[in-house]
């Protein structure tokens, strides 16, 4: 049997490619789908369909619709999402990709940091695990097939 992981985070660094080869070295049977990764195409994808909007903020709009619409498909077909709180960029995206997931009664692994415990003790309590880095995330994808 093949499980699907949503990986929920930011984009401006290669932590799903990590996420990933630690799957595929241990032979685990997980696919892994997300946001989209190619940040530009992900801020214009908005005009690419609907075409050219009057200002920054209605560009920004309409990518946001169809991220959304990209988000929830592959949201709702994935068996857990795992949310990365990283350090160094805001987490707005993450956040709210987190609460989706528990509104859709979907099983959510939180990773962040030890400073984040406060900011995120809500999502950590309706998580179903929260952990502090990727390749315990991995650990705990692996017992679930172990």
């Amino acid at each position: 049997m093949r499980f699907t992981v949503y990986l929920a985070g930011q984009i401006h660094d290669n932590w799903r490619e990590q996420f990933r080869s630690a799957l595929n070295e241990r032979g685990l049977p997980f696919d892994c789908v997300g946001p989209q990764e190619d940040h530009d195409l992900s801020d214009n994808v908005g005009e690419s369909i609907v075409g050219e909007q009057p200002s920054k903020r209605w560009k920004d709009e309409t990518a946001s619709q169809v991220n959304n619409l990209r988000t929830r498909v592959l949201m709702a077909r994935a068996d857990v999402v795992v949310a990365l709180f990283g350090g160094k960029y805001k987490q707005w995206n993450t956040a709210m990709d987190a609460s989706l997931a528990i509104a859709m009664n979907k099983p959510v692994v939180i990773v962040r940091q030890t400073e984040h415990i406060h900011a995120l003790k809500e999502l950590s309590q309706r998580a179903q695990l929260t952990v502090e880095t990727v390749e315990q995330a991995v650990e705990a994808l692996a017992y679930i097939v172990r």
